[in-house]
């Protein structure tokens, strides 16, 4: 028989506090660290990954660190399956080549990360513990919001967009698909789905999804697609969940402003929803083929008194019409006139072809001189933009191009 062994008090003592400081130290993770070998396979199995796009000459990364480690702790405790959540970092400096693959254009970036799918929009909220653990437990509640009787449709807000889907079970593929979709687009719409006997009525070709527009006149538009295709699911949904024209607001401003496209905007009054749709119409008409050069928005004219300023309008003289190309505002001539064929598709080309700019400081260029009419040389200054200070701030982040080198 092997002798006892006895510990001396001040032994006991210092076993016993090791003992209870390794029971009660709450588990911390590491940060996964992404590069070109593991990023792919990292985010495709994770079902939200959060992303850290840092330099470590960046002060606002150095500063984000420790806020950005603690959230993970917080997270892990409350998600501790490894693929549930996953918190991690690219330094942008060792692996230039994944920050341009998701164009980083500021550190820190926060990217959003779905199944490996990138979100749409960044976290652009206060770096904060709090802040980032909320943001998370918000990305993983139910985006869809089910249905117990058909009865609560009527109850809609039906100044959003909503998109219902009408399954025979919830355990289906159809119903999975929708789920996805939703975890993507459901801050650009809502999402509501009712099942069984409950969805029976409206089941009468089988499972389907419908989008129900603002307003009360719309007429619902069906999904006509394969169910079980994600793409043309997902697709469907986004082009009626993403308007063509989007509303400016100071919460998106930042984001709108960070995709580097001038505006073409319609500043009108909250209650004036007429001029609204004949600007989306005429947009539609007009100007589709320009998507993707420029961003058609309209303001609220009393939200945005300063830039109404800025081009010497007040709500008075709401609604107008404007370009902000980041340098200058240019105003648009008397808002009926978006109603005459290509008024509205000349006044983008316009900016364009940079004739805008030339005429605000030479007058009209030649070719637009009846003959005979004498040329004056007309100096003036276009309004500066006003757009442009909703851009990244420079005492939140540091802008690259704010450095020579990069």
């Amino acid at each position: 028989m092997n002798p006892a062994v006895f510990l001396s008090l001040p032994d006991l003592r210092c076993s016993l506090l090791l003992l209870v400081t390794w029971i009660f130290t709450p588990v911390t993770t590491e940060i996964t660290s992404l590069d070109t070998e593991n990023i792919d396979d990292i985010l495709n199995n994770a079902d939200v990954a959060l992303v850290n796009f840092y330099a470590d000459w960046c002060r606002f990364s150095q500063m984000l660190h420790p806020i950005f480690e603690e959230a993970s702790n917080v997270i892990k405790e409350e998600y501790p399956n490894e693929n549930q959540v996953v918190f991690a970092r690219v330094d942008c400096d060792q692996h230039s080549d994944i920050a341009q693959r998701y164009r980083i254009s500021k550190y820190p970036t926060l990217k959003l990360f779905r199944n490996g799918m990138m979100m749409k929009r960044e976290y652009r909220g206060q770096r904060s513990v709090k802040a980032l653990a909320d943001y998370i437990r918000q990305q993983k509640s139910d985006p869809v919001q089910e249905l117990h009787d058909l009865a609560e449709i009527t109850t809609l807000d039906r100044s959003k967009r909503n998109i219902i889907g009408y399954f025979a079970q919830k355990d289906s593929e159809e119903y999975r698909v929708f789920e996805r979709v939703a975890s993507i687009l459901h801050d650009d719409c809502a999402f509501l789905a009712a099942f069984g006997t409950v969805s029976k009525p409206e089941r009468y070709s089988g499972d389907n999804i419908i989008y129900k527009p603002p307003g009360h006149s719309a007429p619902d538009i069906v999904y006509l697609g394969s169910m079980t295709n994600f793409d043309g699911t997902y697709n469907w949904i986004q082009d009626k969940c993403v308007p063509l024209v989007r509303e400016i607001t100071f919460e998106n401003g930042e984001e709108l402003t960070e995709e580097g496209l001038p505006f073409l905007i319609l500043f009108h009054m909250k209650e004036d929803t007429e001029s609204l749709e004949i600007f989306q119409n005429e947009v539609a008409r007009q100007l589709i083929s320009e998507k993707g050069t420029i961003n058609f928005l309209h303001a609220d004219c009393d939200k945005f008194r300063h830039p109404l300023l800025h081009i010497q309008k007040t709500p008075a003289d709401c609604p107008v019409i404007a370009i902000d190309s980041f340098r200058h505002m240019y105003v648009f001539g008397d808002f009926r006139d978006v109603l005459i064929p290509g008024k509205l598709k000349q006044f983008v080309s316009d900016l364009h072809s940079g004739k805008l700019h030339r005429e605000f400081h030479h007058g009209p260029d030649p070719t637009d001189i009846a003959p005979g009419q004498e040329v004056q040389d007309v100096a003036s200054s276009p309004p500066e933009s006003s757009f442009q200070k909703l851009a990244p701030s420079e005492y939140r982040y540091t802008l690259l191009r704010d450095r020579d080198e990069l």
